[in-house]
């Protein structure tokens, strides 16, 4: 069974994967790779590598891939089957849907009738008897406390320093002021007018 799935898993990315190098429409292409992606992951689920896996679907298809998917859309395109709406890119997005479904539904088979493996003595999550993914944790927030912090203080300088590159103030540009706004008061925006009120006598009488 687990070899079976493995052919299958195999031949869906491979076919995927030339679906998007062959196909002309980019909607199109970028499904078949979040497909190629899924499954690489059931791959490395396979492999008991779960972490790879789940960092898979989480990271490229949950984040890369959807933002891949919306510059497509954004991007100025100058043909038609783009603008025909959502209906023209359901049936392939169906067929996706339906295939990792499938893929789903073999790896939960394998992994319920899949008995104990023999792991090798090398394997540090079999020898502490762990999960790959019990075994990265414990491992990542207890020996390799400080490179993370490291890594995960450099990646929020990277982010604040492309905010700044990219932050400027284009001539005849709208903006708020978050100082401004906090610091204003009713009296510079309201002035209340203080009016005799006139009855229609009155001015009949007029």
């Amino acid at each position: 069974m687990e070899l079976i799935a493995f052919y299958l898993f195999a031949a869906m990315a491979v076919a995927s994967a030339l679906g998007v190098i062959t196909l002309k429409n980019p909607v199109h292409a970028v499904l078949c790779l979040v497909l190629t992606f899924f499954s690489t992951a059931c791959l490395f689920l396979l492999l008991q590598a779960e972490f790879l896996g789940v960092a898979l679907v989480l990271v490229y298809v949950g984040a890369v891939m959807v933002l891949f998917l919306f510059v497509v859309m954004m991007l100025d395109i100058n043909t038609t089957p783009l603008r025909e709406g959502f209906a023209r890119y359901l049936p392939v997005a169906a067929v996706v849907a339906g295939l990792m479904f499938v893929q789903m539904l073999v790896l939960m088979g394998v992994r319920s009738g899949k008995r104990d493996v023999a792991f090798p003595s090398a394997d540090p999550a079999a020898v502490a008897g762990k999960t790959n993914l019990e075994w990265i944790g414990e491992t990542l927030f207890s020996g390799y406390l400080y490179p993370f912090e490291v890594a995960a203080v450099l990646l929020t300088v990277a982010i604040l320093a492309a905010v700044m590159l990219t932050l400027r103030r284009r001539p005849g540009s709208r903006h708020q002021d978050p100082a401004k706004q906090a610091a204003v008061r009713k009296e510079d925006r309201i002035r209340i007018v203080k009016m005799p009120a006139e009855t229609r006598r009155q001015e009949a009488a007029e």
